[in-house]
């Protein structure tokens, strides 16, 4: 299943040359944070899958929903069933391309913004997002920390527990990517 999750990734990164410089993961992790006077609920996945071509600048992210854990496991079924509906979107998105002209290839570490598509919940949102981009000894890290909207999302909050949780959910995303050989 992850082979065929990673070959979908490979293809949805566009005009890739025989000289692509490809590097990607299968355990990249994704956290969020909801912090309400009420509760605070975090998650986090750690099978993220994201594939980088760094001669384009081109990247791609894809996670399974259902493989968010919660400390407390009644947040995890509320999570899958209710907000984000895992059965009916299994996974969420991000395919993007990072706008400044830096050379991925050198040693170094450079402040980014990627502009992309954002799909959450089976809605597609564009985005440009502020990151940092860590190259050192043949890896390349990616780190990011940016705000979702439920309402962006179309991710609907019972009235019963709005206090609950957070209309803006904090996504933190730490991936370190290796030459795909």
């Amino acid at each position: 299943m992850k082979k065929i999750l990673i070959v979908a990734l490979f293809t949805l990164i566009s005009a890739v040359s025989v000289k692509a410089q490809l590097y990607s993961t299968s355990k990249g992790v994704v956290s969020f944070f909801s912090k309400t006077s009420m509760e605070d609920i975090d998650a986090k996945c750690s099978s993220v899958l994201c594939v980088m071509n760094i001669s384009t600048r081109e990247l791609a992210f894809s996670m399974v929903n259902t493989e968010f854990k919660f400390q407390n496991k009644l947040m995890e079924e509320h999570f899958n069933e209710k907000y984000v509906e895992s059965e009916k979107f299994p996974k969420s998105f991000f395919k993007g391309k990072i706008n400044e002209n830096v050379d991925l290839t050198k040693d170094g570490e450079y402040k980014v913004t990627v502009t992309g598509k954002l799909n959450i919940h089976g809605v597609e949102v564009e985005r440009t997002i502020s990151g940092v981009v860590i190259v050192k000894d043949g890896t390349v890290q990616l780190k990011s920390t940016f705000a979702v909207k439920n309402v962006d999302h179309k991710i609907e909050i019972p009235t019963i527990v709005t206090s609950k949780i957070a209309e803006s959910i904090d996504v933190t995303v730490d991936v370190v990517l290796m030459p795909k050989k």
